[in-house]
């Protein structure tokens, strides 16, 4: 009989033994449940990977690491525990496991990762969503005409290489100078309050950063407590990837009771309270991330859902989405949601995939699934907003730019007539096309530095320009 493309196994989920790593030898389980402790064994840097590692790894790799923290890095390293535990968590790692292993792959990248001819697109940008530019107030994106954006701060308990924040959230790298939010907690939260107070077409408010996690839980509960407040707001949800970087954060007495607090009030109110975290492949999904999202339910949050990233060599083909999916709708009461293709920022076109792969992937997906647990693989575009991959309005494969329309105006074209009638520019990975799309923009930015910051707003204002075209001229 003819197997099928995908073939299901139900696995039951394993928390991978961190004692078999040399420095958490003597780990104790109250001490590894321990949010504190995984908060303060964090590894930063590579001197303190080399401690938890022993000569596991060969110097090679963290020379590799170290160079890419030096040249190419948008990200610091900050990687919790629980997260280092699930690189090659089935046996002790060596260096070639690790290299290869999905989840290193995107949280510890290394400079022989990333690509030698395009390391960057050359429309990428710091901040390739455009975020700051939409901002109300300080933290607060208005982007879509009934939701918006609450960045509280700007940290979280783990850094990941892809960051679509890359331009605000961690510390600055050798390569990027970061922005900085500069009002005090209550003051920018005040703000926030404030804009929604005076602006009832917003119902759809997504508490974020940085990640929730790392706001002091009675901050967090007060800052909740006064979206619930507003009668026009109906939907809430909080981001956080610490339900599976850091679950210990999510299982604690304080914040479990505090949540219930939260969610009960927001069902009192006809409020839906939801939790969006981000995982993007099945090892990660361990008994204590199942655990902590099913407290969450448990205790009246109304759905945990996952937004994971499309990456290469991480998770960008059929067995591996779908193998995460079924480990995250079928073990870990987690809704797979999204899937994003990821965004367009310096240095991260190793990860990136084009256009026509995550149609295919996203094709390959159906069937399996329950209908309402099958992600949407998306694309976010520049000056439009998230668009499933399958709605391009025109596509040139060759030179790999795909084209699409929106239906409402960003925060910042709303005086603009014309908003409605272009077409938007996204472009795939160079590297991805044929060899005449590849010559084509070798020849169109022969003078340019691939990569260039087009942070400033008048290059993001210029950008917009070019990539906007009137409907119908492709």
């Amino acid at each position: 009989m003819t197997e099928q493309p995908y073939e299901y196994r139900r696995r039951e989920l394993v928390e991978p033994d961190w004692r078999r790593l040399p420095g958490w030898r003597e780990v104790t389980r109250e001490q590894w449940e321990n949010p504190q402790w995984q908060r303060v064994n964090c590894v930063k840097n590579v001197k303190q990977l080399r401690a938890v590692l022993g000569d596991l790894v060969d110097e090679k790799f963290h020379a590799d690491l170290e160079a890419d923290q030096q040249q190419r890095a948008t990200m610091s390293m900050l990687l919790p525990p629980q997260m280092l535990n699930t690189m090659v968590p089935d046996r002790v790692p060596d260096t070639d496991s690790f290299y290869a292993d999905p989840v290193r792959n995107y949280m510890l990248p290394v400079l022989s990762d990333r690509r030698l001819d395009w390391p960057s697109h050359p429309y990428a940008t710091r901040d390739s969503l455009h975020e700051h530019d939409m901002w109300v107030a300080e933290g607060l994106t208005h982007r879509y005409p009934t939701k918006v954006l609450a960045e509280l701060l700007s940290t979280c308990p783990q850094y990941c290489g892809h960051c679509t924040r890359m331009d605000l959230v961690g510390n600055s790298t050798p390569v990027v100078d970061k922005l900085r939010l500069t009002l005090k907690p209550v003051d920018r939260q005040d703000a926030h309050i404030e804009y929604l107070k005076t602006h009832p077409g917003v119902r759809d408010v997504v508490v974020s950063g940085g990640d929730v996690a790392n706001v002091p839980w009675k901050q967090l509960e007060s800052y909740l407590m006064r979206l619930l407040d507003i009668e026009t707001i109906r939907d809430v949800r909080l981001a956080t990837k610490a339900l599976m970087g850091l679950p210990q954060h999510w299982l604690q007495t304080t914040v479990v009771e505090g949540l219930e607090r939260v969610a009960r009030t927001a069902a009192r109110r006809g409020v839906n309270l939801a939790i969006h975290t981000h995982v993007n492949h099945v090892n990660s999904v361990t008994p204590l991330v199942a655990k902590a999202a099913q407290t969450a339910l448990d205790v009246g949050v109304r759905d945990v859902r996952n937004q994971g990233v499309l990456m290469r060599g991480v998770n960008a083909t059929t067995e591996d989405l779908l193998d995460l999916c079924f480990a995250l709708q079928g073990e870990a009461s987690i809704l797979p949601y999204y899937f994003y293709m990821c965004d367009m920022i310096p240095n991260a076109e190793h990860w990136r995939v084009a256009v026509w792969e995550a149609q295919e992937l996203q094709h390959a997906m159906m069937g399996y699934l329950p209908g309402y647990a099958t992600p949407r693989i998306v694309c976010d575009v520049p000056f439009v907003g998230k668009r499933w991959v399958h709605m391009v309005a025109d596509y040139d494969r060759e030179r790999g730019i795909s084209y699409w329309t929106k239906n409402y105006r960003t925060g910042i074209e709303l005086d603009d007539p014309e908003a409605l009638n272009r077409k938007y520019a996204y472009q795939d990975p160079i590297y991805t096309l044929p060899e005449p799309g590849q010559r084509w923009w070798e020849a169109q930015h022969a003078r340019h530095t691939p990569g260039a910051d087009a942070a400033a707003a008048a290059s993001r204002k210029a950008a917009q320009r070019e990539a906007a075209e009137p409907v119908g001229a492709h």
